[in-house]
């Protein structure tokens, strides 16, 4: 059968960024999911951007993810979380020599076909973030007739309204030894209960719920990659997808921000002053600090994403996390300075600020954390192993 490669035209990326903005304050409100601009994406192909091509995707690389995930993040940021989960999956699921060759080609073909999402299950309540170490709650079991049998509590499904896969961390006993890593769950397996319990301060239309599984059954061949906890370590390329598109979901929102400021200062003219704020060489002085940040970001993001698309050997997994913590403390202080500038505006709930500065704080959470990065730098520029 041949599957056709889809036509992404990354020109519609501003029509779709400004469609998902006219949304997003209504799906902040109220928590809700944006299943319309899911619905856009699939019905464009960009859901398909990364998938390999022998697969009947677009198969673009980082450079192309990360421009369709900064621009939709400037129109809503949650749905460009979600997107960033689908890219960084299916590129790392390209990547894998351990995925059986079926269950990959599913994968693909459904996202290709259907539009079906994918994102990894790895938070756990007692583990919190799988980087930090440990192994997690969840237990996946043999059953008499080869399959698997998972249950366990996961937190933080981002996405799981939408999603049609769960790449489910867990770990089991193999003739008396464990292992870990990832079995590759239908989201509609009987035996999965959603629990909606995602009411953030920011990006609230994520949908990052609680999933709980009891007894799912997983077919034996979806045990995609499950070794050793030794065996695991950092991938430099798994790493820079990662941090690159989770950078470029908040530079968008620090760009949104710095643009309804320039509309804002333009727009704004206090009657003892009888001209607009943008006229003041104060304001002025600000929005060029401010973009000289995001032009140190977008400089950054698009280096780093250039040089990943070609170099074989990539970046340690240290710079990938040097990535994340610049281009967000950098959007961080965009965001803020932008509200020291308009003071009451600014916070208030009718204006798309307010908003920027919850999401562009929830940064913070993903992996690596800034600790986690600069610690990392620190150790390989001293030559200091872990301990």
């Amino acid at each position: 059968m041949t599957v056709l490669t889809p036509t992404v035209d990354l020109s519609l990326l501003a029509e779709l960024s400004r469609a998902f903005a006219a949304r997003a304050d209504a799906h902040d409100r109220d928590a809700s999911f944006a299943f319309e601009n899911i619905d856009q994406l699939r019905e464009t192909g960009f859901l398909a951007l990364v998938t390999p091509r022998d697969h009947g995707g677009a198969g673009r690389g980082l450079a192309a993810a990360a421009k369709v995930i900064g621009l939709l993040a400037e129109g809503d940021p949650s749905t460009a979380l979600v997107l960033s989960m689908q890219y960084i999956s299916h590129a790392s699921i390209a990547r894998s020599t351990r995925w059986p060759p079926s269950v990959r080609h599913r994968v693909f073909d459904d996202a290709v076909r259907h539009g079906g999402l994918i994102n990894a299950l790895r938070v756990e309540p007692a583990l919190g973030s799988p980087a930090r170490g440990g192994l997690p709650a969840t237990t996946a079991r043999r059953t008499d007739d080869g399959a698997w049998r998972l249950s366990g509590h996961k937190i933080y499904a981002t996405g799981i309204p939408a999603l049609r896969w769960l790449l489910v961390w867990a770990r089991t006993d193999i003739d008396g030894q464990p292992q870990v890593g990832s079995w590759l769950v239908p989201s509609d397996s009987a035996g999965i209960e959603v629990i909606e319990t995602w009411d953030h301060v920011g990006m609230r239309a994520t949908s990052s719920h609680d999933v709980v599984l009891t007894d799912v059954v997983v077919p034996a061949d979806h045990a995609v990659d499950i070794r050793p906890p030794g065996e695991w370590t950092p991938d430099p390329t798994s790493a820079l997808w990662n941090t690159v598109l989770i950078a470029a979901v908040y530079d968008g929102i620090a760009r949104a921000a710095r643009d309804w400021l320039v509309v804002w200062l333009n727009e704004r003219v206090p009657a003892n002053l009888g001209a607009s704020l943008a006229t003041l060489p104060r304001f002025q002085e600000a929005v060029g600090d401010i973009d000289a940040r995001l032009l140190v970001n977008r400089r950054l993001i698009g280096d780093t994403a250039r040089r990943t698309d070609q170099d074989p050997v990539p970046a340690s997994a240290a710079e990938a996390g040097l990535v994340k913590y610049v281009v967000t403390q950098n959007a961080h202080a965009v965001v803020e300075r932008a509200l020291s500038l308009t003071g009451n505006h600014g916070l208030s709930r009718r204006n798309p600020l307010e908003r920027h500065h919850r999401n562009v704080l929830c940064s913070r959470v993903h992996t690596p954390q800034d600790d986690s990065s600069l610690i990392a730098a620190g150790r390989e520029a001293l030559g200091v192993r872990a301990a």
